[in-house]
């Protein structure tokens, strides 16, 4: 009997605690990219989200994939990639992304999954999409 009251009580907590629903604000942070292992830091810029690069292991110093020449000689530490993304949903923002991979635009978004987990949307047309889910660091 004390087995099933316990049981009962513990059953109870689970149904009663309230579940934590992720907020665009949640994005706020550091994040590392599992492909290359950077490190992007979203913060508040005005009304929106901007992101910029804090991090970079994989040997790229410079932004020489840029197709404005006069943009390729500035360093990828402290590169701005998303400015003034709106918020467009309950965990969303949305933008533009800069790649520099590539040195293209795309139609951008940041997705908050959990506290320590937000998917990176970057797309093409609206049809064609990669999406990279990054892990907090701090």
């Amino acid at each position: 009997m004390k087995t099933k009251l316990v049981a009962g009580i513990a059953a109870f907590a689970l149904i009663a605690t309230p579940v934590l629903a992720q907020t665009a604000d949640d994005a706020i942070g550091v994040w590392e990219n599992p492909e290359n292992k950077s490190h992007t830091q979203f913060y508040k810029c005005g009304e929106g989200v901007c992101g910029k690069i804090v991090k970079v292991v994989d040997g790229q110093k410079i932004d020489d994939k840029n197709p404005d020449p006069v943009k390729r000689s500035r360093a990828v530490i402290g590169l701005v990639i998303m400015q003034g993304a709106k918020k467009t949903g309950p965990n969303k923002w949305s933008g533009t992304l800069y790649n520099r991979a590539d040195g293209k635009e795309y139609s951008g978004t940041v997705t908050v999954k959990s506290k320590n987990e937000l998917d990176l949307s970057g797309c093409v047309a609206a049809v064609f999409c990669k999406t990279v889910t990054m892990t907090r660091v701090n």
